[in-house]
């Protein structure tokens, strides 16, 4: 009964943040914002207890999750990839995005080598990959000091609509605000490897301003960005403001 109260509750805050965040789409996008993140945490709260209801906790925990990888480190060449000691990619460029392949729930070893060599790795890692969850894996630069971050992707989205993030990969730029063309701010104050809650949009095609955090200072502009109905995309700055290769956007499904 407990449970049944709190999913309710949830289920509630979520339907009246919903509203919200409809209410302030053209009047206010900060508060739309704000009101779409609270429709989506009460949404994910009502969904977890109605799985713990009926889902076996077994299966649960034995379903499994996916996982892919961005190579998205500027000045790194080709590199090979192997998890568990067993090679899964190889020869994989910059900008390239594997699919997203399935595994277990548990712990994984990531070891990721030049191309060709097994010898020294530019990055060794465990990553944790939880039940029916979807990860992106990139490789972040500089080649100095090379990362591997883990970032969940949000497939899914309501019939009809669209959503969005953005993730800042690129290693000398400063904090970024999002913000439509001539418009207003969209995602604000992204620092490098850092990526934003996804938000819900109308799908449309869509020309965006990669602005300098707190200023009107576009330096970059992506034009065109399709965003499709039923369909879920990263946004993703790579490359390098000051040298080679130069700064550029990347559209990821998911």
């Amino acid at each position: 009964m407990a449970h049944t109260r709190n999913q309710n509750d949830y289920l509630y805050k979520a339907a009246m943040y919903s509203l919200l965040a409809e209410y302030y789409k053209y009047l206010d996008p900060n508060l739309h914002v704000m009101y779409y993140h609270k429709h989506l945490r009460n949404m994910k709260k009502a969904v977890q207890l109605m799985r713990s209801d009926t889902v076996p906790a077994r299966r649960e925990t034995t379903m499994p999750g996916k996982l892919r990888f961005l190579h998205a480190a500027p000045d790194v060449k080709l590199i090979d990839i192997y998890i568990n000691g067993s090679r899964v990619l190889r020869d994989f460029d910059y900008k390239n995005n594997s699919s997203h392949m399935q595994l277990a729930p548990g712990k994984y070893q990531v070891d990721i080598y030049p191309a060709g060599e097994t010898v020294s790795t530019v990055i060794s890692k465990k990553i944790t990959i939880e039940p029916t969850r979807i990860y992106t894996a990139a490789i972040s630069g500089p080649a100095t000091k090379l990362r591997l971050l883990t970032f969940e992707d949000q497939p899914m989205t309501p019939i009809g609509e669209s959503k969005a993030r953005f993730i800042h990969l690129s290693p000398d730029a400063p904090a970024v605000d999002i913000a439509g063309k001539n418009g207003d701010i969209i995602f604000p104050n992204i620092s490098f490897r850092q990526a934003t809650s996804y938000l819900g949009l109308t799908p449309m095609t869509v020309t965006l301003e990669v602005r300098v955090a707190g200023t009107k200072n576009t330096v970059m502009t992506i034009p065109n960005v399709k965003l499709e109905p039923n369909n879920s995309y990263s946004i993703v700055a790579v490359g390098t403001v000051k040298g080679e290769p130069p700064l550029e956007v990347l559209l990821l499904q998911g």
